[in-house]
């Protein structure tokens, strides 16, 4: 497991996740259909994200290097495909460009003839993780408690401001939820239509992954922002992760944080 790249929708997943435990909203809200209908919301909002062209810009910082790259994310039969068309902020070259055009009709190419052995096996890969998100939203149910404390407005929205606290007992099912053990975090809830607005969580305690070889370390960090996309539907604007972690006996540090905007709504197998 390379706890420097873990899958980011799962990550962001984990993020998201905590927050399902009994919270103690306002008595017109605290209700266990309130909670019920949170989760499939969620869950419903994540799947139409394959429904969406976007763009994503990735920045990097490990061992002192910054890096930045932009792409074009879209669906080509069955999982994403994305076409990076900026480096550093700066438009490809027209050479770069082209390679970029070449690799894309590959890709369309490649996937168009494909056997139904080699798409199952792609689209599978791709629909795991999605997989272990929706599973996350129940199986993390019971991992925090949380306390209401206090009203205000975040990005033009009134929102319900929560902390979490790991509770106490709880046993993690996975690898993932492992880590959240050992975390603190906070919502911020949309008071008209109980989306998610802001999620952050941070680790206060270290957490052994991976057979005892890796170790999490306290100031590891996640958060998420999202907003209305088209509708009702909301999807993520920020997602960013800082681990902190020691490997046998090096201590390394890693920070990823992707911002997506620019969505369009396209075919779900549109290229």
């Amino acid at each position: 497991m390379n706890i420097f790249r873990l899958p980011i929708r799962c990550a962001a997943c984990c993020i998201i996740t905590l927050f399902f435990a009994r919270p103690a909203f306002p008595l017109q809200v605290a209700t266990e259909e309130m909670i019920k209908t949170s989760i499939t919301s969620t869950q419903a909002d994540w799947k139409e994200w394959a429904h969406f062209s976007y763009d994503e810009r990735d920045i990097d910082e490990k061992d002192g290097v910054r890096t930045s790259k932009t792409y074009k994310v879209c669906m080509i039969d069955g999982s994403p495909y994305s076409r990076l068309f900026r480096v550093e902020g700066k438009p490809l070259s027209p050479e770069e460009q082209a390679q970029e055009g070449e690799k894309l009709r590959e890709a369309i190419a490649k996937r168009a003839n494909e056997s139904p052995e080699e798409r199952a096996h792609r689209v599978a890969a791709y629909q795991k993780d999605n997989d272990r998100m929706f599973a996350l939203l129940s199986e993390m149910a019971e991992a925090f408690d949380f306390k209401e404390v206090g009203q205000e407005q975040m990005n033009g929205h009134e929102v319900y401001v929560l902390e979490a606290t790991p509770r106490p007992g709880y046993e993690p099912k996975s690898r993932e939820t492992k880590l959240l053990t050992g975390m603190t975090g906070k919502l911020w809830i949309d008071k008209d239509t109980h989306k998610w607005v802001r999620v952050e969580a941070v680790a206060i305690k270290p957490v052994w992954m991976g057979w005892f070889i890796a170790k999490v370390l306290p100031g590891t960090s996640f958060s998420l922002d999202q907003s209305p996309a088209m509708n009702s539907l909301w999807l993520p604007e920020h997602f960013s992760v800082d681990i902190k972690a020691k490997i046998l006996w090096w201590q390394k540090s890693y920070a990823h944080s992707e911002t997506y905007s620019d969505y369009h709504l396209i075919s779900a197998t549109s290229p």
